[in-house]
């Protein structure tokens, strides 16, 4: 999820768009205070992963594929997210795969469809009308003006925000780079341990076939991002404005995959649905 664009106006009127990402980040750290204890208390109810003993080796895994072979072969985009196709109902989740997935192969046709379907889920459009009314009354955009056609440019970039990001981080340059787009969940381990390897991944991501590097796709499609995002923006079009937006959108990326971390396990606790360790058929939601 993209973050947003939020202008506060001083006394005289004009907008001050400096203060935009200390309040955002602010937001985000709350939204945490308020979600850690409910990701502590699902934590807390999930059990260790269980270990093969010696006579009977572990049966694999009905998604588990041997290293480098390609997911084509599994078809695995048809394989259901763990916790579901969203969180919380509202936030695309298809970019999630389980960890014993990791080492296959998606072709640069499948990182393009995880993309999509990331991009144009409806549950976006339902977000973007939200935060483009936020917008409104914060008057992010001035530019843009009140009234119903202020509020549809606002609707309109929100969605842009959203999707363009997306594409470029989960599709265009993982297929470029021949990065991985997928978040693989961990599932098993410390409350704090499971934290900061979901925060880890902005930083750090797998190759196709194995191995780790830097995130190059996470950086530099979000950058690309925002580099579109001055054409319809025409009030943040600043290099700080634009370093700034760049540090939200990588931000708000880590913070949703702690999130979709520990998603089955909220969802099995409070909603009593789902396996907390992620397992999931193709049929599942």
């Amino acid at each position: 999820m993209r973050p947003q664009r939020v202008i506060f106006c001083n006394p005289w009127g004009e907008p001050d768009i400096r203060k935009r990402t200390g309040v955002s980040l602010k937001f985000k750290f709350l939204y945490l205070i308020v979600l850690v204890p409910a990701l502590a208390a699902a934590q807390n109810t999930t059990p260790a992963p269980a270990q093969a003993t010696p006579a009977t080796p572990a049966a694999p895994s009905a998604n588990a594929a041997p290293q480098g072979q390609t997911a084509q072969d599994q078809n695995l985009l048809n394989v259901v997210p763990p916790g579901g196709k969203r969180v919380f109902g509202v936030l695309p989740n298809y970019r999630t795969a389980s960890e014993d997935l990791e080492g296959t192969i998606l072709t640069g046709k499948q990182k393009m469809t995880i993309a999509a379907k990331d991009s144009f889920d409806y549950p976006l459009v339902l977000l973007a009308a939200a935060f483009a009314g936020l917008d409104q009354l914060t008057n992010s955009d001035p530019s843009f003006g009140q009234g119903v056609e202020g509020y549809a440019h606002r609707l309109g970039a929100w969605y842009l925000d959203e999707a363009i990001g997306n594409m470029m981080t989960e599709g265009i340059y993982p297929a470029l780079l021949h990065q991985d787009p997928r978040y693989f969940r961990r599932g098993h381990g410390s409350f704090m341990g499971r934290t900061g390897y979901a925060l880890s991944r902005v930083i750090i991501t797998d190759k196709d076939g194995g191995g780790h590097q830097f995130n190059y796709s996470e950086w530099v499609g979000n950058a690309t991002a925002v580099a579109i995002s001055q054409a319809y923006h025409p009030d943040n079009r600043t290099a700080k404005d634009a370093t700034e937006l760049l540090l939200e959108q990588v931000g708000t990326d880590a913070f949703s995959q702690v999130l979709k971390e520990f998603w089955p396990d909220i969802k099995h606790k409070f909603f009593h649905k789902g396996n907390p360790q992620g397992a999931t058929t193709a049929s599942a939601q």
